[in-house]
């Protein structure tokens, strides 16, 4: 990367603290009615209403963008922010779709931004820079009113002290933008795949599944996702369903859609139900349905997902994760459901169990590309080097994994990730290594698992353009792969 001082002389908008970068040639900043009629857009000299909620947004892509911190982090400082706290349920959504909109759309929408400025904000103006975005996203994917999304980015650059002489510019260029509105999208020679994908991921996608199926996990992965749950009583899935007004999935999960507050939900505090994507929950379901006494151990357990599976099926769970803080939600996760389990906290390499179990559960650290719909920050925090050493570790655990396993047992292995390097070949090296064990194939109908999803030596892959029957609207599920290994007696 260049240094500071030729970041700012090749992106400069300004030669004095009052000038403003041009609008590209012919492109005229002023009101007035666009090429479509759109009636002009003005910008209010007052502080609008939701602007609360723009800046919360904001918050979440400095932490994300600038700070490199997980999405789930940074909407889980936001909202417990002095600022977050003082917004209404509602508006604390939009902020969290406002940001995720960015993340996921980032490239076409600076390619647009980009269509109308001489030159990019310099690296001192990152604060305009992120409320453009945050504009753009609203206008073209969010159907904001047009005037809303100009006034309030706007608003947003004119009180900051750093940036109140771009307001001028950032009122022109949203405008323009407005003015085009969604059509600008068809003109632009660039899509997400090419724009928004690193390219370490387009490189995975394109070498594993070919250029056009790349393509449409690609797009299927930038949708927003459905609330997918997992109900305590498997056999009151149907009812749940009907009461949540949601569908009961062939896999047992009850898909609903996305919006509000989880904890408002019914159920929720009764502990009847915790929200699982419905790919995240088959691993667990490869055990069988009634694991009445087995003893099991859930390594890289939290969440705690997989351990309220399989408690809720009978067994003798010992959860284990190097996470203090998540294994406390893993805890509070039980509780509420009223299950049980042994809780550890230790690195996984370093725990030596006393004894060995029927059954182990590794849902290996990976890359995550298979949650991009749930997590869009892995499109911008995620390198290749992060993957060589994922894959480091993934066989390190997957060996130690193997000694814990009682002869007989059975050894479950996962990882939310598209790639082979985390899954087929993770496996097809450890059976390389350990001819005490092989594969267990998954069957078709097996758990709802479709005959598509189950690869030649009878793993499991899925992918975000797969859908589970029973959804109507065919909303996909997220990228996983599993394999379940039995250990010979």
């Amino acid at each position: 990367m260049s240094d500071k001082k030729s970041d700012d002389r090749r992106g400069a908008c300004t030669k004095t603290s009052r000038a403003t970068l041009r609008l590209k040639s012919g492109q005229s900043g002023r009101s007035g009615t666009g090429r479509m009629g759109q009636s002009r857009i003005q910008v209010s000299r007052t502080e609008p209403g939701g602007l609360a909620a723009r800046d919360l947004a904001l918050d979440m892509l400095l932490a994300v963008l600038d700070q490199h911190r997980p999405f789930d982090d940074a909407i889980a400082s936001a909202f417990a922010s002095a600022k977050g706290l003082t917004l209404e349920p509602r508006d604390r959504g939009l902020a969290r779709l406002i940001a995720a909109t960015v993340l996921r759309r980032k490239g076409v929408i600076e390619a647009t931004l980009a269509r109308f400025m001489e030159k990019p904000l310099a690296p001192r103006y990152e604060d305009a820079r992120r409320a453009m975005l945050a504009g753009v996203a609203q206008i073209l994917y969010l159907d904001t009113p047009p005037h809303a999304a100009v006034s309030l980015a706007v608003t947003q650059c004119r009180r900051n002290p750093a940036t109140q002489h771009l307001s001028k510019l950032v009122n022109a260029v949203l405008r323009r933008i407005a003015m085009e509105g969604p059509a600008l999208l068809t003109d632009l020679d660039v899509d997400d795949f090419d724009a928004t994908f690193p390219d370490w991921l387009k490189q995975s996608l394109t070498d594993t599944y070919g250029e056009q199926k790349a393509r449409r996990i690609a797009q299927a992965s930038l949708a927003e996702a459905p609330l997918d749950i997992t109900p305590r009583q498997q056999d009151e899935a149907e009812a749940w369903a009907a009461r949540l007004g949601g569908v009961a999935l062939v896999t047992g999960s009850i898909r609903l859609a996305p919006g509000g507050r989880i904890e408002d939900r019914e159920g929720y505090a009764d502990g009847a139900w915790w929200v699982q994507d419905a790919a995240a929950a088959l691993p667990a379901r490869l055990l069988g349905d009634d694991l009445t006494g087995a003893a099991i151990a859930d390594l890289c357990a939290a969440p705690g997902g997989k351990t309220a599976q399989l408690a809720a099926r009978g067994a003798k769970v010992t959860a284990v994760d190097i996470s203090g803080a998540r294994l406390k939600r893993v805890t509070e996760n039980l509780t509420r459901v009223g299950l049980t389990a042994e809780i550890v906290q230790s690195d996984v390499l370093k725990w030596r169990p006393s004894r060995q179990f029927d059954a182990v559960l590794l849902d290996a650290p990976c890359s995550a590309s298979g949650t991009v719909r749930r997590h869009p920050d892995i499109l911008h925090i995620k390198r290749q080097e992060d993957i060589d050493t994922l894959v480091l570790l993934q066989t390190r655990l997957l060996e130690h994994a193997a000694g814990l396993v009682r002869p007989g047992g059975t050894l479950v292995y996962c990882t939310c990730s598209l790639g082979k390097a985390e899954g087929e070949i993770r496996i097809s090296d450890f059976l390389g290594r350990h001819d005490e064990f092989a594969i267990a194939p998954v069957k078709p109908g097996e758990s709802g698992i479709d005959a598509e999803w189950i690869t030649p030596d009878g793993s499991v892959r899925t992918l975000p353009i797969f859908t589970p029957a029973g959804d109507p609207q065919a909303r996909g599920m997220d990228g996983f792969f599993m394999a379940r290994l039995v250990k010979k007696a």
